[in-house]
């Protein structure tokens, strides 16, 4: 079975809110809410592949020191393994706004689970939740 790498990230602002994307229409999983990130290119460590995504799809900038690794997820899907690293980061320069269409959500870490995920991202909620 194919194993897919994926980075994601906790983004917590002042008060103590995470980020949470919609995926947009015509991706796989598409209305379900998850965590910024995404796959991690080949040669591409998981904190690169992460300040790659964040540019990317919300337009901030941050470095290697402002992630923290947190937690990770091991997923088996029909057609393939994800491996997810999730990392935390509270430190990043810009304005946060999607810029791919996708929805966007500060969520208080006790009202993550209101919002329907894919199966990988929901064994991260209780251990994000217990950090914060």
């Amino acid at each position: 079975m194919k194993i897919v790498l994926v980075s994601a990230v906790a983004l917590i602002d002042a008060d103590g809110r995470v980020l949470l994307a919609q995926r947009p229409e015509g991706k796989s999983m598409a209305g379900l809410w998850e965590f910024p990130g995404g796959k991690v290119e080949p040669g591409e460590t998981p904190e690169a592949a992460l300040i790659r995504e964040l540019h990317e799809e919300l337009g901030i900038d941050t470095q290697e020191s402002c992630l923290a690794p947190l937690t990770f997820a091991s997923h088996a899907y029909e057609s393939f393994h994800l491996l997810m690293p999730l990392f935390a980061c509270r430190r990043w320069q810009g304005v946060v706004r999607g810029r791919e269409n996708q929805a966007l959500e500060w969520v208080r870490p006790n009202r993550l689970r209101e919002y329907p995920m894919p199966p990988a991202d929901l064994p991260l909620i209780p251990v994000l939740r217990d950090w914060l």
